[in-house]
């Protein structure tokens, strides 16, 4: 597994000009949310780090991660250049995992496809609560502010085509 050799959340983006414009939208999970929360601020602080304005991030809470596509559906129809989705859902006894994961995961791309905005994937899809612990500022780094670089690096890209 590649999240064992290494510390992931490390990243190379650069600020960009373009950052101080950015209007980024951020849906967050309610379900799991000590890992939610800890997601939502590595990503903040990446954003502001790279130069965008806390004013230009608006966050709003879903109960669940099932609810994120809509919710960042709903943020996409807005004033906003690209959405992020944090979630965590953790492995129980039943299929219900599965069934949860594959639909926010295609929900999601699908949002961004029909958007033709960045709505990127931060969703947590672990198999017990100390995955999720090391994922979320832990050992292996911290998903929201990966989520967070991506998001940029998209936006970078769509401003060059």
């Amino acid at each position: 597994m590649a999240t064992q050799l290494k510390n992931l959340s490390e990243t190379n983006i650069k600020n960009n000009n373009l950052f101080k414009k950015a209007k980024i939208g951020i849906v967050v999970s309610e379900w799991n949310i000590e890992i939610t929360n800890s997601l939502l601020q590595g990503a903040c602080n990446f954003l502001m780090e790279k130069g965008v304005k806390e004013k230009n991030i608006h966050i709003k809470y879903v109960p669940g991660s099932f609810e994120l596509p809509l919710g960042a559906q709903w943020l996409a129809q807005q004033n906003i250049d690209a959405v992020i989705t944090l979630g965590c859902v953790i492995q129980g006894e039943t299929r219900h995992f599965d069934f949860i994961c594959q639909a926010c995961a295609d929900g999601i791309m699908q949002v961004g496809l029909h958007s033709n905005k960045p709505i990127v994937f931060g969703v947590l899809t672990t198999q017990n609560q100390q995955q999720a612990i090391d994922r979320s500022g832990g050992k292996h780094g911290n998903k929201g502010i990966e989520a967070a670089e991506t998001t940029l690096k998209m936006l970078e890209l769509k401003s060059i085509l």
